[in-house]
Parts: C-alpha cells; structure tokens; sequence
C-alpha cells in the first residue's frame, strides 16, 4: 500500500506531545513525514523539521505558509496534525479542512461550543475527516470494554466512575513556569483549566465505553492554589441519555498520583475496570463470580482489541502505541474504510460543550445543566 503524506502543525522541539505523534504516524509504515511547521519561531521551525528529515522546501515557518505551499502541490499531504496551543485550534483546523485537508486536532478541538457547531458543519460539507485526537480510546483492551458493553456481557450499565488525577501541578512555588501557567490562564485555556485539560479525557473515555452521550451535569469546580484563575481541580455528576449514572473527579493537585486516569463500569451482570498505568489489563468481575483478568494479547478477545493489539501477550505496549493506533484508523479511513471507533469532530463538540456547562454548573453552586451541543439537542 502507498504511503499516505502527513504534516503537522506545532509539537516543535522539546514539546510534550510532538513524539508521540511522530511516533505514532509512523509506526506501521501508513504515513511518510513530508510537511511541517513544527515552531512559532519561524527559523527554529524550518531548522528543527530539516533536522527531521522534511525536504527544505516543505519545512515551512508558519501554518498559513504551509497551507498556502500545500494546496497546490500534486503531492500534498494527506493527513494534517494540529498540536498547537489551545486558542489556535479552531482557525488551523477550520483553514485546512475548508482547503481540502484532513485533519486530526489535538484536544480541546475548538474553545467554545459555536466553534465546535462550525468545525462539525465544515467537516460535513468538505467530505473530509476531522479526527479528535482522544487516543486513550484506542488503547486495545479499551476496545474490548467497549465491545463487550455492547455485546451485552456486563447487562445494562448502572453506573460508571472515572478519573483523571495527577499531582504534577501541586507545588505551588511552580507557579510561573511556563508549562503550567498556561493551563490556568484564561486568555490561552479557555474557560476551564483541569477538567478542559484532563477532564474531558474521562468524560469521553465513559462515553466511549457505554456507547452513550452525557445529557446533563453538575459540577464542583476549585482553584487550591489561590493565585490560579482556572480551577486544579474539579468533580462532575453526570447523566447519560440511557440513564446511566456517572460520577468524575479530575485534578492537577492530588501529589502522589502520577498518571492517575481509570474507568470502572458496573452493570446489571457485571463491572469492568482499567488503568492507564496499567494499560495491557481490563478486570472483569461477573455478577457471583471471580475477578478476572483479561490480557491484551490473549486469544478470544473482540476482534478490535485483537486489531489493535501490537505485540504478543505479556509485552507491554503504551501511550504512543494508543496514538499509532488512531493514526491506522485515521489511514484506514482515509483508503475508504471507516472506523468505528474514530473519535470525530462530534467528539471534540460535544466535549467543549460539555466543558461550558460544567463552568455554568460550578458558578451556580453545583446547578444540574443540559450539556449537549445546540445543534444535537
């Protein structure tokens, strides 16, 4: 099969999420590395996507320079990753897919909810992709919770808990570093700090495995450290259009906690548990019977884990395997295949819109609000 061409947009050089991506696009052979404007700093940009091997011509200094030298070519890129800072999403996203491009954005996919409505809209009428890149979903025993939700194997769910805690903001003499100042700055976050950044992983992650969408939220928002104007930590109660009851505690305070993203479903029949630390195991407890431990890897599993399993039983396999596994998704529905599984611009909506209502909800005290997107009401 011929190579798809990739380009991305921001994940410069010592940026957080950059390697994943570049990891991720290119671990099975589907995406070549041809285009990028990788830094704010023009030259830096240029000398650092030359040093990743972008032809010089193609290691562009800014996105509306890369837009403008792509669209044209014969051999433009097939695929565009947007890793920029939050408030840029939206316009790169919107440029690209109106030119043409498929797009995976990284999250949040805009900064509010008439955002989101536009991108949805654009991406329908452009026929093209638009991909959120929520990657903890393609984690392949997180494909076999969510295929045996469907297959009816825990009964109809009752309730799911999920978090996603770490303490790696906690210090508050780390206040002005620049990689956590952002986070809760309004003019460069939005609305929302932690449930925007981590949040909105968990809330997706519950209805990706339920097979559902949140209708309704409460929400319990604080700032611990008093010189932040966004909140470091956050609980929101949820409902589910199925009736399913959720319950998410988000925080960038909790020291001790690393990682700290799990998900527990309880059904009529059964539970399921898994761990981000923990990825390669989903725990399965019937209803009277014994825990269990299903393994990535073993036979027996729904034919999406298998997919999305990479390497034998009891290899582990990690967070930039979870992003390669979106980028075969996103290759495979670029050929004409599409994947269930894909998280969409929908996605991305209805997280923003779920973002708004968890602020509106945490000024008035904790206030039940409707949190779906207008335009899916």
């Amino acid at each position: 099969m011929t190579k798809l061409k990739w380009g991305m947009i921001g994940g410069g050089e010592g940026s957080q999420i950059g390697p994943a991506h570049r990891l991720g696009a290119q671990a099975d052979g589907r995406f070549e590395f041809a285009a990028g404007a990788l830094d704010h700093r023009a030259e830096e940009g240029r000398a650092y996507g030359q040093r990743l091997g972008i032809a010089a011509d193609r290691a562009y200094g800014d996105w509306t320079e890369m837009l403008a030298g792509e669209r044209n070519r014969t051999d433009r890129v097939d695929l565009v990753t947007v890793a920029t800072p939050n408030a840029t999403h939206f316009e790169i996203t919107k440029a690209f897919l109106e030119a043409g491009f498929n797009v995976l954005c990284e999250k949040p996919m805009t900064m509010d909810v008439e955002q989101g409505e536009e991108i949805v809209r654009i991406a329908k009428a452009s026929g093209k992709i638009c991909a959120v890149n929520y990657c903890y979903s393609a984690y392949p025993m997180i494909r076999q919770a969510r295929a045996m939700v469907r297959a009816g194997e825990i009964g109809k769910i009752r309730l799911v808990v999920t978090n996603f805690s770490h303490g790696h903001h906690g210090d508050a003499g780390d206040a002005n570093n620049p990689r956590v100042r952002w986070r809760y700055d309004p003019a460069m976050a939005g609305v929302s700090g932690q449930f925007a950044d981590c949040g909105i992983h968990a809330l997706h992650m519950a209805g990706f495995i339920c097979d559902d969408t949140v209708e309704k939220l409460s929400a319990d928002f604080a700032s611990t450290i008093p010189s932040r104007v966004l909140e470091d930590d956050a609980m929101v109660n949820f409902r589910m259009t199925g009736g399913t009851v959720g319950r998410l505690w988000t925080s960038s305070v909790a020291i001790g906690r690393q990682h700290g993203f799990d998900i527990q479903v309880f059904g009529e029949t059964g539970g399921l548990r898994w761990a981000s630390e923990q990825p390669n195991q989903l725990i399965y407890t019937p209803v009277g019977g014994r825990t269990q431990i299903i393994e990535k890897g073993e036979g027996g599993l729904h034919p999406d884990a298998q997919r999305l399993s990479r390497v034998s039983i009891a290899h582990p396999e990690g967070f930039p395997l979870a992003v390669a596994n979106i980028y075969c998704d996103l290759a495979d529905a670029i050929n004409g295949e599409a994947r269930d599984g894909l998280p969409l611009a929908p996605d991305g909506l209805r997280s923003m819109a779920a973002v708004y209502a968890a602020v509106e909800s945490a000024k008035a005290d904790g206030v039940w609000v409707d949190a779906r997107p207008p335009m899916f009401r």
